[in-house]
């Protein structure tokens, strides 16, 4: 057996046979996070709502992972629009407020069809906590 375990939250699960994540000791690797609102499944229409539901969503993997948001060391982020941040940077700063303690993020080009204005995938070590 590898040590590699799925990672799924049946909310906002893949339709694919993909999980939303994967662990393998301390490490967790997600797949896209989509903007989907996890009570309804439905997309909304503006970014901010997407943005929101977006890192709502990666509290989430993050959680059944066994970890926290301060485990996460990198964000990649995908936006339809890049000269459009605000609603990005707005939760961002809601979700990591500590400047001494933000993982690393890069924003590319959202290149998929549908309606998503914006995901993200992300990579985190889970600390041992007392």
């Amino acid at each position: 057996m590898s040590g590699r375990k799925s990672i799924t939250v049946p909310e906002i699960a893949h339709k694919l046979p993909v999980p939303n994540a994967c662990r393998i000791a301390n490490i967790v690797v997600s797949g896209a996070i989509q903007p989907t609102d996890p009570a309804t499944r439905a997309i909304p229409d503006d970014l901010a709502a997407q943005c929101a539901n977006m890192f709502k969503n990666l509290k989430a993997v993050i959680e059944a992972a066994g970890g926290t948001t301060e485990d996460i060391i990198k964000v990649n982020v995908f936006i339809r629009d890049r000269n459009n941040r605000e609603p990005l940077n707005v939760e961002w700063l809601r979700m990591f407020p500590d400047p001494e303690s933000r993982p690393a993020r890069h924003a590319q080009p959202l290149q998929v069809e549908g309606p998503a204005l914006v995901l993200c995938d992300f990579m985190a070590v889970i600390e041992e906590r007392q």
